[in-house]
């Protein structure tokens, strides 16, 4: 994402969060009260969502439309990160697939592991300072089996690192929806549950390890709460391709 610096050299707000135009209003206030007709999603604990101020939402994922039932049913603006390819296309293709993440609040960054993950959390905390709602999956990706994997300690960092409270999601039923693989979603019934937010600060800073897991693993027993999954008791990624990847996770049993 091009950014233009002021000249402190530090993104400005407009950058991290572009504002709301055209696309996100049709979005939010034609595209999303359709959908909750169709779909007449249950909707719980929407109080819990403080109206100002910086939140993260910290939701499990189990299928893509996840990125969009949590913007449709959030009682205010939400931002996240979404893969930079969706708003690199040409043509009308690329057209409307900006036009459609921008409507649902995304971000684009440069997904990966190691300095690309780093960077991520950089981008999602300068989403957070701003004073945005944002939402980020703790578990890193789609769970295939429906099971809850570990989270991932980003969630502990970005929580520690900003200050901001922790407003655990659970979406019941949204694998049901679109299944990994269909191309088109079915209406099918869905749960969202927004928990009490979760001040993370007693932990300590967010330089130590120790409280970067244990936040994570405060705001991942909030999510179970609400979805009532089984729990996996792994992170969730693929097998490790070789020996020296084996190596590497063993040597660095943090996730970010």
């Amino acid at each position: 994402m091009n950014q233009r610096t002021p000249d402190d050299g530090q993104p400005t707000d407009d950058d991290v969060v572009p504002r709301p135009g055209l696309t996100y209003f049709v979005g939010r206030h034609i595209v999303a009260p359709l959908l909750r007709l169709v779909y007449r999603p249950k909707v719980i604990g929407t109080r819990n969502v403080p109206k100002h101020g910086k939140i993260i939402l910290a939701s499990n994922h189990l299928s893509f439309i996840d990125s969009l039932v949590i913007p449709m049913t959030a009682p205010r603006r939400v931002q996240f990160l979404a893969k930079s390819h969706y708003f690199e296309g040409t043509g009308l293709k690329g057209a409307i697939s900006r036009s459609f993440f921008t409507a649902i609040g995304a971000v684009g960054v440069k997904r990966g592991a190691g300095q690309a993950a780093q960077e991520a959390l950089e981008q999602s905390r300068r989403i957070i300072d701003t004073g945005a709602a944002f939402a980020v999956y703790p578990e890193g990706t789609r769970s295939l089996d429906g099971r809850l994997y570990k989270g991932r300690t980003g969630i502990g960092w970005l929580a520690l690192t900003t200050g901001a409270k922790v407003v655990p999601v659970g979406l019941i039923g949204t694998a049901e929806v679109q299944p990994v693989g269909a191309k088109f979603p079915r209406v099918r019934p869905i749960t969202i549950a927004f928990g009490e937010p979760i001040d993370v600060a007693h932990y300590g800073s967010a330089d130590s390890g120790r409280a970067r897991r244990q936040a994570t693993d405060e705001i991942m027993a909030a999510i179970h709460a609400l979805t009532g999954q089984e729990l996996a008791g792994t992170y969730n990624e693929s097998p490790p391709a070789n020996t020296v990847e084996r190596v590497k996770r063993a040597l660095r049993p943090e996730r970010l």
